[in-house]
């Protein structure tokens, strides 16, 4: 076991560029915790952003290149582009690029490592596994790329930290290939579904990837139909599927999906030589992560829910699982993450949407893209469309924004609905404010 004393960033100095992203957030928590002099910017405000400032950090709204500190490293995620003006200064000055990757590897491999890879579930089954390992009393490491609730002290939540235990539990992003930067002792692949377009340009060359993530780990955890079942051979491997023989689950979170979440969660925590069935009853009071199927309030007696979910796969996952909560009628405001990904998926978006009695769509959240090239004309307007073709007749709204569906729901909403904002952008808002309105 490392303990936190035996490792110590004091005299390092790190700046964060898009401090406020999920991953990047947490690496500068935990490297503030160990020590290091830790500054940061981001373009907009969050409640990552919140997190950092509670942490007793200063990050900046902003990019500045005045704001980067001579001498410093320079963190970077994959979604930086190169002109962006701290990165373009540091460059200038010499000083070292880190990517976060790379820096995620750093921390991880000073503990035994569960790394948490697939295209779906990972966010969740990663936040299981540290759930139940802080109830049986491990104390892990942990980096997630959504919030806990209860794992940042009290009631508060937080995506990661620093635990006293022998093991840190990483989710591992396939999105920009960075997981192949992690070692881990125990390896889980939820599943494997071509999701990032703009850097996976076939199915065959993401399963490669993740055949050489799991490569180093001497113990694997594998949906038992992910199609990868050969990179088993010549390890400890646990397979599980819903219907796997274990402990029974109790599981406060609806839908089959989450089933699988706490099936890989377990398997993991088995292969670690953890108590399984311990663990399995610590699942019984696991609170859900934060924007994944997070019930947020009521707006004229209209249940509100919360998705991060970004792909057809998940869009259809969570809009059965909300149906098991028994509205009368269900409605999913959808804004499309990327336009890579709408271009690439629209029909499918479309077919997953239709499971709705009701359905919205916002415009396209671009992130780090811009409609340009290839992605000229591409809209949310694609997915509205494909939505309504496969509708039969049910209202598909084309909202374009989240003041124009507010306008256009709000007044729609009564007792026996339930309504949930879908997508990885800053949907989530649209929620808080139907709420906020009452």
């Amino acid at each position: 076991m490392t303990s936190e004393g035996a490792y110590h960033l004091s005299g390092r100095e790190l700046h964060f560029i898009a401090i406020g992203g999920a991953g990047m957030s947490g690496l500068a928590l935990v490297c503030a915790r160990l020590g290091a002099r830790v500054t940061g910017s981001d373009r907009a405000d969050s409640s990552y952003m919140a997190r950092l400032r509670d942490a007793g950090l200063e990050p900046r709204i902003g990019h500045d290149a005045a704001a980067v500190p001579p001498g410093t490293e320079v963190v970077v995620s994959t979604a930086i582009p190169p002109e962006n003006p701290e990165l373009a200064a540091a460059r200038e000055r010499g000083q070292r690029i880190i990517h976060r990757g790379e820096l995620l590897a750093e921390l991880c491999s000073l503990r035994r490592l569960i790394a948490v890879a697939g295209t779906h579930g990972k966010t969740t089954t990663a936040g299981m596994a540290v759930h139940a390992l802080r109830a049986i009393g491990a104390d892990p490491a942990f980096f997630l790329g959504g919030e806990l609730p209860g794992a940042g002290g009290g009631n508060g939540a937080t995506n990661a930290g620093w635990g006293s235990g022998d093991w840190v539990v990483a989710e591992a992003d396939e999105s920009d290939a960075s997981f192949l930067e992690l070692r881990p002792e125990v390896a889980v692949i939820t599943n494997v579904e071509l999701d990032h377009h703009s850097r996976w340009g076939s199915r065959a060359e993401l399963v490669d990837a993740f055949r050489r993530f799991a490569e180093p780990a001497g113990g694997l955890a594998l949906l038992s139909d992910s199609g990868l079942e050969a990179i088993a051979a010549g390890r400890r491997a646990i397979r599980f599927d819903a219907g796997a023989p274990g402990p029974l689950l109790d599981l406060p979170v609806p839908g089959r999906h989450n089933v699988l979440n706490a099936r890989a969660a377990l398997a993991a925590l088995e292969l670690a030589g953890f108590d399984v069935d311990a663990s399995a009853e610590a699942l019984a009071s696991f609170p859900g992560m934060l924007r994944r199927q997070e019930h947020k309030g009521d707006c004229g007696g209209a249940r509100i829910y919360d998705d991060y979910a970004h792909h057809p796969t998940e869009v259809a996952a969570t809009l059965a699982a909300l149906r098991e909560l028994g509205p009368e009628r269900l409605i999913a405001v959808f804004q499309p993450h990327l336009y890579s990904r709408t271009k690439a998926l629209a029909p499918a978006f479309g077919a997953a949407l239709a499971a709705a009695d009701e359905v919205g769509v916002l415009d396209v959240y671009p992130a780090r893209e811009e409609p340009v090239g290839r992605l000229a004309g591409v809209s949310g307007l694609d997915v509205a469309r494909a939505t309504a073709d496969r509708a039969g007749g049910r209202p598909v709204w084309w909202l374009r924004d989240a003041a124009t569906a507010e306008r256009a729901l709000r007044p729609r909403l009564a007792g026996g609905d339930l309504l949930v904002t879908i997508g990885a952008g800053d949907i989530f808002r649209l929620a808080d404010s139907l709420v906020a309105g009452r």
